[in-house]
């Protein structure tokens, strides 16, 4: 459960607490946002960050094997070379990590919606904040991936990967959920070149969002990732939703 943080007004930071250290903590339209790095109690020596949005949690470093994939997965279905690769959500930048790590991608765009989480990779807050500024064929961008996706293509890109909303069916914004719809990703294959893989994140699997791929693609693939989170001591399972004509 997060802990109750107090206004960013009332405390210095970086706030450090036995294990815990805020590194930022403040007002966004959806909610307060935080970014923290603490130590692991059940792996002495290992140090995570940790973001929260309206005091709910988001994501982590520790278990990034989805984000990952995200990439990975969509790379091994596409051949091509000098790939333009679409990223929609920055997050810690694992996922645009991941495409940056082939010699395949030309050039890698991230749009990010929170203006905050940009301002952290460009102060070095974040884990790969060092690798990623150094990166030449990365841009990121502030604005709305859905928005970007619903209206008419300046350009074309071979891989459009989403790690946005917790799900299809759990949308961080309520605008976001037309994405998800036959519509949506219909107006999001514009943005495809031939050949073009659209890559979704998600914590859930999602039966309507198979449903409304399969009326757009005509290819469309599941991709689960399991792993053991020692946090919780269980496996958990993210799933990624692949899709291309």
């Amino acid at each position: 459960m997060p802990l109750p943080f107090q206004q960013p007004a009332q405390i210095g930071f970086p706030l450090k607490i036995p294990k815990l250290e805020i590194l930022a903590y403040e007002p966004t339209e959806l909610g307060p946002l935080c970014l923290r790095r603490r130590g692991l109690l059940c792996e002495p020596g290992t140090v995570v960050t940790e973001v929260t949005l309206n005091h709910e949690f988001l994501m982590s470093s520790y278990l990034t094997a989805s984000e990952k994939a995200l990439s990975e997965v969509a790379l091994q279905m596409h051949s091509g070379t000098q790939l333009s690769v679409l990223v929609g959500g920055l997050g810690l930048g694992y996922t645009a990590q991941a495409a940056l790590v082939s010699d395949r991608v030309a050039k890698c765009e991230v749009v990010e919606f929170l203006s905050q989480v940009i301002d952290w990779l460009q102060q070095g807050l974040v884990p790969l904040s060092e690798e990623l500024n150094a990166e030449s064929r990365l841009s990121v961008t502030h604005g709305d991936v859905y928005s970007r996706l619903a209206a008419a293509p300046a350009q074309k890109h071979d891989l459009i990967l989403i790690d946005v909303d917790h799900s299809p069916d759990e949308n961080l914004g309520t605008a976001n959920g037309r994405f998800y719809t036959a519509d949506g990703l219909r107006d999001a294959k514009r943005h495809l070149a031939d050949g073009g893989i659209l890559g979704v994140w998600s914590y859930a699997e999602s039966s309507p969002f198979v449903d409304a791929l399969r009326k757009i693609f005509r290819e469309v693939r599941l991709e689960p990732v399991t792993v053991f989170n020692n946090l919780i001591e269980e496996e958990q399972t993210d799933w990624l939703f692949f899709a291309r004509d």
